[in-house]
């Protein structure tokens, strides 16, 4: 069977939502392929919270935000933040359900381009194909864990996870585990773990130990809306100006965990071992792993989780590897090359979330900038939306958003 579109948007999370969103907005012909929110839902865990506030919505246009999520519910935003990972997951779906979005719940098992056709064709797990003059590539984080060489080769092969791929503590209970990395995800987990019963949780990180403080997010939304205006103008700011722009979200993300953490983990059964690192794994014949630090200490435990982030390498995406397009891809350092509409050097072949952040700056990996990709790309195929815009008092398209919520607050 092949299904023919203008547009095929491979990922179902939330940058792929948002970009189905808007193409249903202006009438676009477009299929969406993926399992609705899965990397949400199969590689975090249960008890989850975000770092974001109800202000990252998924919706371009503005009007089916978390804000009129709650609304509907009779809740404020005091009442769900900090949000947790089944509160987001709801909104997601709901989100879904408003905008009529119906993605095809399937991977894509190969995607190529034909030079007869001028169009590209993806082969899918259930050997059907679609055809499409363009595609939107939105997968997110699933393909990109990082694990430092240097502690997977220490550790015995079976005892190391990435935090992504061990999301079921109970497994862990009456257990000990070893959590390598200092940010919010191996606290986070090390809370997790510990209030499912492990016995022991040890933290180590190459620094000192983050504070326990809010982080301050307010500054990304305005430099993302105005992505929506400029889209270029990150990738003209001079080297070292960028590396500002991510030293600063290093230091909130990395510097700072958030308060609620604190009396989960400051605790008889959590220890943190700050400007540490495993220097020798070895397992020992009761089976127990004997990990020793660089400060001397060995550390008896049971499993190992490297809490070590996230890198872009375009070439680890599957349906790429398998298929022709990838020795065409222009990258650099394992990111795609992208224009200022996400587009790669390949005509038609687009790629946003977390293989943006190159080019569009290190907030292209945070939901926030779902909306803003899908405007930017929706205004390169469908002029209206620039029109609409110019119409409407010749407003950027950020404040014809604003006004949009405004005027869906007043309706309700």
């Amino acid at each position: 069977m092949q299904i023919n579109t203008d547009l095929l948007i491979i990922g179902a999370g939330p940058f792929g939502l948002s970009m189905a969103a808007y193409a249903a907005h202006w009438g676009v012909d477009h299929r969406l392929i993926g399992k609705p929110m899965e990397f949400w839902q199969s590689n975090m865990p249960r008890g989850m919270y975000l770092r974001s506030a109800c202000d990252w919505h998924l919706d371009p246009i503005g009007i089916d935000t978390i804000e009129h999520f709650l609304k509907t519910k009779g809740l404020k935003a005091t009442q769900v933040e900090p949000l947790s990972l089944e509160f987001y997951l709801r909104y997601a779906r709901w989100f879904k359900r408003r905008k009529g979005i119906e993605p095809l719940p399937l991977h894509v098992r190969r995607l190529d381009y034909s030079t007869r056709t001028a169009r590209f064709h993806a082969v899918n797990e259930d050997d059907s194909v679609i055809s499409a003059k363009n595609v939107v590539i939105a997968v997110g984080f699933k393909y990109f864990k990082y694990l430092p060489a240097e502690i997977a080769r220490r550790v015995p092969t079976g005892r190391l996870s990435h935090t992504c791929d061990f999301v079921d503590f109970e497994l862990l209970r009456g257990k000990r585990c070893l959590i390598i990395g200092g940010r919010q995800s191996a606290f986070e987990w090390a809370a997790l773990i510990g209030e499912a019963g492990a016995d022991e949780v040890h933290i180590c990180h190459r620094h000192g130990s983050p504070e326990f403080k809010t982080s301050d997010w307010s500054w990304v939304g305005p430099l993302v809306e105005m992505t929506t205006e400029d889209p270029a103008w990150f990738r003209r700011l001079p080297p070292g100006r960028q590396q500002e722009m991510h030293r600063r979200l290093w230091a909130e993300g990395r510097l700072k965990v958030e308060p609620w953490l604190e009396p989960r983990v400051v605790n008889d059964t959590v220890k943190l071992w700050p400007r540490s690192q495993l220097v020798t794994c070895i397992q020992r014949p009761d089976g127990a792993l004997a990990a020793t630090l660089d400060n001397g200490k060995t550390l008896i435990v049971d499993q190992v989780i490297a809490a070590t982030g996230y890198r872009v390498d375009i070439a680890r995406v599957p349906f790429l590897a398998a298929g022709t397009l990838l020795k065409e891809l222009a990258t650099q350092n394992g990111s795609p090359k992208l224009d200022k509409h996400f587009q790669t050097n390949l005509p038609g072949l687009f790629m946003t979330s977390i293989a943006a952040m190159q080019d569009f700056g290190p907030f292209w990996g945070f939901t926030i900038a779902a909306p803003a990709s899908a405007q930017i790309i929706g205004n390169l195929f469908w002029p209206e939306a620039k029109s609409t815009e110019q119409q409407d008092n010749s407003k950027p398209l950020a404040t014809f958003a604003r006004e949009s919520r405004r005027q869906a607050g007043r309706a309700d």
